[in-house]
């Protein structure tokens, strides 16, 4: 039996919580019992202190929800991705009305593949973060933005797959990450009602999702599992341990 992948933290759910007490906030995380926690928001301004703290805690980063590393941004980017010893740059968004033509979408992948480029000159993996307009059928083709991003992004290009926006979306997230198969080494595990976009999220396992099937059908491509609530009806912190709680009574993933 495949053993469960160890279990993040996406520390966007926290970032109220962090910009009063980063030290404390980090050590609770480590407390409950989280191997990893995935960054955002890292410029060369803060990144060092973060760095600095995670480590000091024992936790890994897994990815860094990042802008793309093109233009007058890549150095910065790939400084920062360096400083923080992360080895996976992920795409966290892309407007979602790039989505409704073919034309949009082949913009997003052009983007993608460009900044692709750049990360492997420095051996980086690059991830791409969905939310719910890329599993929509874009008008006039019959087919779901996710799909046609598979087919004009460069393979190498692996996805993060959100389940809860995949739900959202009218698509079935268990169905997602089982065809996507090695394609998909990070999940984000996020619950609530998913039925439209606005709805605060609650604890992993109180919701709507079906996460022991969510993670059976990754069949141990999953690298990581990544607990994350873009807005919650509880104390987020709460909500995290509970989710913690929840994947680890269930064999769903590990901790410490």
């Amino acid at each position: 039996m495949t053993s469960p992948a160890p279990i993040g933290v996406q520390l966007y759910s926290l970032r109220d919580k962090l910009q009063a007490d980063l030290h404390g906030v980090i050590g609770r995380v480590a407390e409950i019992g989280y191997l990893g926690v995935e960054a955002f928001g890292l410029d060369v301004g803060n990144v060092w202190q973060q760095a600095r703290v995670f480590q000091s805690y024992g936790l890994a980063v897994p990815g860094v929800h990042s802008k793309l590393p093109l233009g007058d941004d890549q150095s910065e980017v790939l400084d920062v991705m360096s400083a923080v010893g992360c080895q996976t740059l992920v795409c966290p968004w892309m407007a979602p009305e790039e989505f409704q033509s073919e034309s949009g979408v082949r913009r997003v992948c052009d983007q993608l593949n460009e900044a692709l480029a750049v990360c492997q000159t420095r051996g980086l993996t690059l991830a791409y973060h969905n939310h719910w307009a890329e599993f929509e059928v874009v008008p006039g083709t019959g087919r779901l933005a996710h799909d046609l991003m598979r087919e004009f992004l460069d393979p190498a290009i692996v996805f993060e797959v959100d389940t809860y926006w995949v739900k959202t979306a009218g698509q079935d997230p268990a169905a997602v990450v089982r065809d996507l198969g090695a394609r998909a080494p990070l999940l984000h595990l996020k619950d609530g009602p998913a039925v439209n976009t606005t709805d605060p999220m609650v604890a992993v396992g109180s919701g709507s999702l079906d996460f022991p099937a969510i993670v059976r059908a990754s069949e141990g491509n999953a690298a990581w599992v990544i607990v994350e609530l873009d807005r919650c009806a509880t104390d987020v912190l709460e909500a995290v341990a509970r989710s913690f709680a929840y994947l680890t009574g269930e064999g769903l993933g590990r901790g410490r």
